[in-house]
């Protein structure tokens, strides 16, 4: 695997941007100031399940067997994708919240899938 450029400074934990970019044909370089795509500032892990998503065409069940972990879990992560991406509204985290609490009283998935289904809420 081939190393993967940071996208968060190691010294404040700012956003780095992007300045320069080289042709590996020819060896043309563009310099200037560029921004990363959402895709690009993923961590590795979700990236992966980007990934899996994509070659499962979007079918979380298929997902479920393919990680060999339960569908709550799978949605959480889906979940903490879309958050991480920035597509999911603040409101939307106290109601995913509030469905992890209930299921978990209902005794639908096990106290250590609620706790890592909540950790995954602030990503």
């Amino acid at each position: 695997m081939k190393p993967r450029a940071p996208s968060v400074c190691p010294v404040c934990g700012g956003k780095l941007w992007v300045t320069g970019l080289v042709c590996k044909t020819c060896g043309t370089e563009i310099r200037g100031g560029f921004e990363q795509n959402e895709f690009a500032t993923l961590p590795p892990e979700q990236l992966e399940f980007l990934r899996m998503f994509l070659k499962a065409r979007g079918n979380l069940k298929e997902l479920e067997r393919a990680l060999g972990v339960s569908y709550p879990t799978v949605r959480a992560r889906f979940d903490a994708l879309l958050r991480a991406l920035g597509y999911q509204a603040g409101a939307d985290l106290e109601t995913e919240r509030r469905a992890i609490l209930d299921a978990l009283e209902r005794g639908e998935i096990t106290p250590e899938e609620a706790a890592e289904r909540l950790s995954g809420l602030g990503r």
